[in-house]
């Protein structure tokens, strides 16, 4: 039977009982058609599932009650960053939901010398809570209890700045790179990767990444679209030095 997980963002213990997000509910009644005593699966990103059933099904509201919680032990043991140029429209979306479903920690969009989309302080807002929502999504159709950081749009410049110096293996993905994913050696810290927009890192961009210690990954001999390179890098390295 398969099971419905439907992500909740507030505290969750066993024996709440609390009513679904509204397009959550919705789903719940009128698409899937589910109704008092069927189960579903809560989480909130701390790592854990939490069975629960289905008290109530109302017209506005769909009361739940958790019955048990369960450690979840599926994260990658290979913590990896994407920082992803952004791209237009639905091909954002679809790199973020595969990096969430290919087991990335974390995601920072990127404003860099070629992007092509311009973000203003409400639009970047609205974005943001949007690829949270795809995030939150991914999570609950991968099986995922931990729900990977999604961070505000930044200039490339602005967020090397602001990088901690943790040992992360600091990697981005260039034609011209000369390192190979199967010669990397990763520490505990994982690694951050550069992924650049339509019409890939700029000569400004590639400075400033060699400046702050990035090293150019090469994955083969063709030239791959910015939907394509980065999914396909995190795929590489999780099978290489991940749990793929």
């Amino acid at each position: 039977m398969r099971t419905i997980r439907i992500h909740v963002d507030q505290p969750l213990s066993v024996g709440l009982e609390l009513g679904l997000p509204a397009q959550a509910g919705e789903h719940v009644a009128r698409v899937l058609r589910l109704t008092v005593g069927d189960p579903v699966t809560l989480f909130n990103g701390d790592g854990h599932d939490y069975p629960a059933v289905i008290r109530a099904v109302g017209k506005r509201e769909v009361i739940v009650q958790i019955e048990t919680g369960h450690l979840v032990s599926n994260e990658s043991p290979l913590t990896l960053t994407l920082a992803q140029g952004v791209a237009r429209g639905e091909k954002m979306d679809l790199i973020v939901q595969k990096a969430t479903e290919l087991g990335v920690a974390r995601i920072v969009p990127l404003l860099t010398e070629r992007s092509e989309v311009k973000l203003d302080a409400g639009r970047a807002e609205k974005r943001l809570a949007h690829w949270r929502a795809v995030v939150a999504s991914a999570c609950e159709q991968s099986g995922r209890a931990c729900v990977p950081e999604i961070c505000p749009a930044l200039p490339l410049e602005a967020w090397l700045r602001e990088l901690p110096a943790d040992g992360a293996l600091r990697l981005a993905l260039l034609p011209e790179g000369t390192q190979r994913a199967s010669a990397l050696r990763f520490t505990a810290a994982g690694g951050i990767l550069v992924v650049g927009p339509e019409g890939g890192l700029g000569q400004r961009d590639t400075t400033a990444l060699t400046e702050a210690g990035f090293a150019g990954l090469r994955l083969g001999p063709r030239i791959l679209r910015t939907e394509t390179a980065g999914l396909a890098a995190l795929a590489a390295l999780q099978a290489l030095h991940g749990d793929v």
